[in-house]
């Protein structure tokens, strides 16, 4: 940006900066801006919304199977540990990763995205951008366990014999997972790049300092 560019974050053009706050991508058509406004603050507010919703998404059932008349509710979690006893340890380990494991590592490659921008840490900004493309890629397979359950719900209609139902948890999840997609997206990963500039020209400054007492 000091040198009068923009970079598109749709498609990565370079684009002179105009005058006005904003315009569109010649090549993709997306809005630009030269830095998101307030883009720290709603990365916050969305990953706190979905770490909430990350409760209920493990508390509340997320599937009922009704077998013959009776079935009991399982969550997240109850449902991993009866695969697990069960000997369906591949299914319970993809089950664990997708539900469990992806949500987590998502909110917190968010929140060390934010501290490493609002708090000024000393973190290299590769390997914050290696952070932010890990969070950014792993969102999707977040979607794995609402599919198994939209599949078995869609499949197994046999009436009175067997049925299955989701719960309220399945949709507490389909929250975290379209919550933290707007987060990643709502981050401005340039805001990384603009700290550690900020660094490189305070040491600048500091040796120029230095070197001018030196001389004088």
């Amino acid at each position: 940006m000091s040198q009068g560019f923009w970079t598109c974050l749709g498609c990565r053009q370079l684009v002179r900066a105009p005058q006005a706050d904003s315009c569109l991508c010649p090549r993709c058509g997306a809005r630009m801006h030269g830095r998101v406004d307030s883009s720290i603050m709603l990365t916050w507010a969305l990953t706190i919304t979905g770490a909430l919703l990350l409760i209920p998404a493990n508390v509340l059932p997320v599937m009922t199977v009704i077998y013959l008349g009776s079935g009991d509710p399982s969550t997240i979690v109850g449902g991993t540990l009866e695969l697990y006893h069960n000997g369906l340890w591949g299914i319970a380990l993809i089950v664990f990763v997708a539900s469990v494991a992806v949500p987590v590592m998502k909110l917190v490659g968010l929140v060390i995205l934010c501290l490493i921008v609002q708090r000024r840490l000393e973190v290299s900004p590769r390997q914050a951008m290696r952070i932010y493309r890990v969070v950014n890629a792993i969102g999707r397979w977040s979607l794995l366990d609402l599919f198994m359950i939209s599949i078995l719900v869609a499949l197994v209609d046999m009436g009175a014999i067997a049925d299955v139902a989701a719960g309220a948890g399945s949709t507490a999840f389909a929250s975290v997972v379209v919550v933290t997609m707007f987060a990643v997206r709502a981050f401005d990963p340039r805001l990384v790049w603009d700290v550690y500039e900020e660094k490189v020209a305070a040491v600048q400054t500091h040796a120029d300092k230095d070197s001018h007492r030196e001389n004088g």
